[in-house]
């Protein structure tokens, strides 16, 4: 090799050089990569699909990279050796001191033009070198595969040896760590999109207690009353839904649904046993059901409206699925089932607040941030 002109090594090293990069950028998109995007683009982009082939063998893939990476470094060491000597041959440096300058410019080369430089835009920009490379790797993976599959197995047994598992069950996201990310993520806009993904996300922790409407404010028709009062009640109601009971709100005998008994109201013609036999049975939640679960249930029960029982069967509250929808989005109902909760303001930073209304509702509405572990209605948190 000595015959070999010093412009073709320096040709020769600087080719290995870029090789290096090659590979060294190469592993820092593919493992930079939004593995969710990824999946997206996987179904439309071939080098996309490629790219996801090679991350779902890791060991593979990272074996294949290293294989690479140091064999080109040792043919780049190799060749600057020879190129030292060839200028040592030439000069008055000796080749001692000509290997020692050759070493430390090959180190300064390989760190910024093959580490440093290609691994930062490969960190930045990801799917620019990532998409086009795995065209490259996949094809190699393949002619290489005998000396990868060889390498991992020793490398596999050394880990065992060691205590360590191969196969590391993936960790799914906690509530906390997905909230951070949207929380982060710039590109979720607007701010109320994002705001309405948080909201989703802390349903598991807000329960019925926390939302309802407390049974001394549900309203309901009492059957046992004067039936004149009862049709005025029906004529004058602002809900869609009421509960039917007897004497007492515990003896709860169904729910109407208004739509039901418009045609013969309207009519005149409406009497108790009309609107005895249009009754849906009652549905029942337990006092403390999250809303995660709760609106999974109305889903499946095919219902808008619940009530709540504590464990000895005792209504406590009604809620419905707009009251959680309202959590996740904000206000919205048309039915102003805080009537008589108002809040009005008097003036700059002051309000005159229904002691009645609900914490949640009130630091959603004034974008307040009033404790919501002792009490769930503003007079239970004063008092």
């Amino acid at each position: 090799m000595s015959e070999i002109p010093l412009s073709v090594l320096m040709g020769i090293l600087a080719l290995l050089i870029v090789f290096s990069a090659f590979f060294s950028s190469s592993e820092t998109a593919l493992m930079t990569l939004n593995r969710l995007k990824l999946k997206n683009l996987a179904k439309t982009s071939k080098g996309a699909k490629l790219a996801q082939k090679l991350l779902n063998q890791p060991d593979r893939l990272i074996g294949l990279i290293l294989i690479g990476n140091n064999f080109i470094n040792i043919a780049a060491s190799t060749i600057a050796t020879i190129a030292a000597f060839k200028i040592a041959n030439d000069s008055s440096l000796t080749p001692e001191a000509a290997a020692a300058y050759g070493t430390v410019i090959l180190t300064l080369l390989i760190l910024i033009f093959a580490e440093v430089t290609p691994k930062t835009y490969a960190a930045l920009h990801p799917e620019r070198i990532a998409f086009p490379a795995s065209y490259i790797l996949t094809p190699l993976l393949k002619i290489l595969y005998p000396i990868v599959w060889t390498t991992n197995l020793m490398t596999n047994g050394i880990l065992r040896i060691l205590g360590v598992p191969k196969d590391v069950a993936e960790q799914a996201l906690s509530r906390e760590e997905l909230r951070t990310l949207v929380i982060e993520n710039h590109s979720i806009r607007p701010d109320a999109k994002q705001k309405m993904v948080i909201n989703l996300l802390d349903l598991e922790h807000i329960t019925v207690d926390d939302i309802m409407v407390p049974r001394s404010e549900v309203v309901g028709i009492d059957i046992t009353d004067d039936w004149n009062d009862i049709i005025k009640q029906l004529v004058n109601t602002y809900l869609t839904r009421l509960p039917i009971y007897e004497e007492d709100i515990n003896n709860v005998i169904g729910i109407l649904h208004i739509r039901t008994i418009l045609p013969r109201l309207s009519q005149g013609k409406l009497d108790l046993e009309g609107l005895l036999s249009v009754l849906r049975k009652p549905y029942f939640v337990p006092e403390g059901a999250n809303l995660t679960t709760q609106i999974k249930e109305f889903q499946k029960r095919e219902r808008r409206m619940g009530l709540v029982v504590d464990e000895y069967g005792d209504i406590q509250g009604l809620v419905t699925i707009d009251d959680i929808l309202e959590e996740i989005v904000g206000d919205f109902t048309s039915e102003p089932k805080n009537r008589g909760r108002h809040i009005i303001k008097k003036g700059e930073n002051e309000y005159l607040v229904d002691g009645r209304i609900q914490i949640r509702s009130l630091n959603r509405r004034l974008q307040w941030d009033l404790p919501l572990e002792d009490a769930s209605t503003l007079s239970g948190l004063i008092t």
